[in-house]
């Protein structure tokens, strides 16, 4: 069985640990992407929020809420779990983030799907 096209979104480095950072769109895509790295572990997600489609973040790099336990949506302040992208609180209870397959290789390089965001 072949592996689908990847790509190397960064090297897990360049994410700070317990932080967040986004990524703008791959190439022929409107909206970027943002992971979130505890230890070796990375979460990635579409930077949208499902309430409305507008990005999470007020300013570059900024996701979490300032306990840095949640994922925040800047525009209407809704929440959302890192592990799963649910949303805990706000207009868009219920939903989710679109998740983004990702895993960290041997390289410590970070990779997504080639056609993830678009």
């Amino acid at each position: 069985m072949t592996q689908a096209p990847q790509r190397v979104l960064c090297a897990l480095e360049d994410i700070p640990d317990g932080n967040s950072k986004g990524f703008p769109p791959a190439p022929g895509a409107f909206t970027g992407l943002f992971a979130i790295r505890r230890g070796r572990h990375v979460w990635v997600y579409v930077n949208s929020c499902p309430h409305i489609g507008v990005p999470l973040d007020p300013v570059p790099d900024r996701f979490l809420d300032s306990k840095k336990q949640n994922i925040l949506c800047s525009t209407h302040g809704a929440r959302f779990r890192v592990e799963d992208g649910f949303c805990t609180s706000g207009p868009c209870y219920g939903e989710y983030l679109e998740a983004i397959r990702a895993h960290v290789d041997e390289q410590d390089q970070v990779l997504v799907p080639e056609d993830a965001g678009l």
